[in-house]
């Protein structure tokens, strides 16, 4: 009796014949969990620009809920990883695109383990009563982090990002990109829940109605509050109108060398300015109030260099208009990323510089190690940028400016603090020349529409060599050129004062759920111990 029993009861005593279907069948329960979550981040990737169907972003999460749902801990970061390669592989190839495909590879590496924890989370809390909602705020947690840490942070691939073509847009005007983030997460849980109680109440006939009531209220509140917050978005002008004009002059040729082109991309906004200041005196074009050129359109110190400053006076003069002229400035030996207000009469008169700049593209940290492992890279930034200190709002005719530099668009704290002290409308002055024809420039763009949004602000996005644009404070483009062209968009837009709840609340809705996030992790883990004990009791 002991040896039957043995040998019907150890999978190693089975019949030869039947061990491989055995070892089939447990490797497929491991393939089958592992590649669903690296498609549905795939799918998470297809639901952001340049594409718009934002609504991807629900059966994503979705069918990620379903891969977690009662994972260990193990299992359950290495299916987050997984989807976080497949969400953050695609999404970022642009980072390669000129430097090759290591950096691009080690900074999805890394971002993925945010996300491979955020995965460990979701499954702890997955048993516990209104799991959505804890596992939306975990994902904010998430996002968090990764926007503050390593260097300073990196944003990119925050789930609000994917939405300025969505429903769920709105939101932004509630709690910024936390609580539009939030929405769409909790729906997209919540829609995985209400599949999971319908297949449960097929099988066993009944489901708690509280659960039900959870399920439902976590994809209905997020649509329904979106519908109301549409209230909030408004592109009526406040303190007036303004006619801006943004200039997109154009390089020479693609990629990274274009800092070698440096007097050549001046001369081009230059010359672009000068096209558009004889269309206004033929009468063709109204005349701007200000012109916005973006950033990195004289990388020749105007400063230092008498010419560069020729250029530029030459371009304010004919125009007749302030204009807001990137610069790359030299003082007091740092390096600064500037925006710099000329005036056609008084020629330089405000400057903004730069406060986020980017890691590995403007300095380059840790760089003895890096130069060790590559000195290419090295090479790549030769000086690092310094840091400026203070927003930079430009008072430019009767308007007030905020100036967000390119990069900086990525990050709440930064657009924000324009719009507090006092931005009328926001600049995003951009080069995305350097990365070519990718799908950065799209993602960047649809930053912007948010913020627009965000802050009930219309946001104009000067590009060196596209895509520019003018957006409304509704989130809506009114105008947008090319890539790789010249061209120039002129406009009367609105100005705005108002603050948005977003505005006035800054950190505090994130931090409220970051809150929300702890505290569903510490029930879960208090509860796990608790049926530990019961068990071993």
């Amino acid at each position: 009796m002991t040896v039957t029993a043995t040998s019907v009861d150890r999978p190693d005593r089975l019949e030869p014949s039947a061990a491989p279907a055995s070892r089939g069948a447990r490797l497929l329960r491991r393939l089958v969990p592992a590649a669903t979550a690296a498609l549905s981040g795939v799918l998470l990737y297809v639901s952001f620009p340049p594409r718009t169907v934002w609504w991807l972003a629900l059966p994503a999460f979705a069918v990620f809920g379903w891969v977690l749902r009662g994972r260990s801990r193990k299992a359950a970061f290495g299916l987050g990883y997984l989807f976080g390669l497949g969400f953050l592989l695609p999404l970022l190839v642009w980072t390669g695109v000129e430097v090759g495909p290591g950096p691009w590879l080690a900074l999805v590496a890394i971002e993925a383990i945010f996300v491979a924890l955020v995965g460990v989370g979701v499954a702890a809390v997955s048993r516990l009563p209104a799991w959505p909602v804890w596992a939306a705020a975990l994902w904010i947690a998430g996002e968090a982090a990764r926007a503050r840490v390593p260097f300073r942070g990196f944003p990119w691939g925050k789930i609000a990002f994917g939405q300025a073509d969505g429903v769920f847009l709105p939101l932004a005007a509630v709690g910024g990109t936390p609580v539009l983030s939030f929405g769409v997460v909790l729906c997209g849980f919540g829609l995985y829940e209400i599949v999971r109680l319908v297949l449960e109440r097929r099988r066993s006939g009944e489901v708690r109605r509280s659960a039900a009531a959870v399920a439902l209220l976590s994809v209905a509140v997020p649509v329904v509050g979106a519908l109301a917050a549409r209230t909030l978005v408004s592109d009526k002008a406040q303190d007036g109108t303004a006619t801006v004009a943004v200039i997109q002059g154009n390089v020479p040729r693609l990629g990274l060398d274009f800092n070698s082109q440096r007097r050549a991309v001046l001369d081009y906004h230059a010359r672009e300015t000068e096209r558009l200041a004889a269309e206004v005196k033929a009468g063709k074009v109204a005349r701007p109030d200000f012109v916005l050129w973006p950033e990195n359109s004289s990388d020749v110190d105007p400063f230092a260099n008498a010419d560069a400053a020729t250029v530029i006076d030459r371009a304010a003069k004919a125009i007749g208009a302030p204009i807001s002229v990137g610069g790359v400035v030299e003082r007091d030996g740092k390096l600064y990323n500037e925006q710099i207000l000329w005036d056609p009469e008084k020629g330089p008169t405000q400057t903004y510089d730069k406060r986020q700049v980017q890691p590995f593209g403007e300095y380059l940290p840790l760089r003895s190690l890096i130069g060790a492992i590559n000195s290419d890279w090295t090479s790549m930034v030769r000086k690092d940028f310094s840091r400026g200190t203070k927003p930079g709002v430009f008072d430019m005719d009767d308007a007030k400016v905020g100036l967000v530099t390119c990069y900086e668009a990525a990050f709440d704290w930064a657009v924000r603090s324009e719009v507090t002290d006092g931005a009328q409308l926001i600049s995003v002055p951009s080069n995305n020349a350097t990365f070519d024809r990718s799908e950065m420039t799209y993602q960047q763009l649809a930053m912007s529409r948010v913020r627009a949004v965000e802050h009930s602000r219309t946001v104009t996005v000067p590009v060196t060599s596209g895509v520019s644009a003018i957006i409304m404070p509704d989130g809506r483009i009114t105008q947008k050129t090319g890539m790789f062209v010249a061209d120039s968009l002129v406009q009367k837009v609105p100005l705005r004062s108002s603050r948005t709840p977003a505005t006035k609340l800054g950190i505090l809705p994130e931090t409220a759920l970051v809150l929300v996030a702890a505290g569903g992790l510490g029930w879960a883990i208090g509860a796990g111990a608790r049926s530990r004990r019961n068990a071993a009791g």
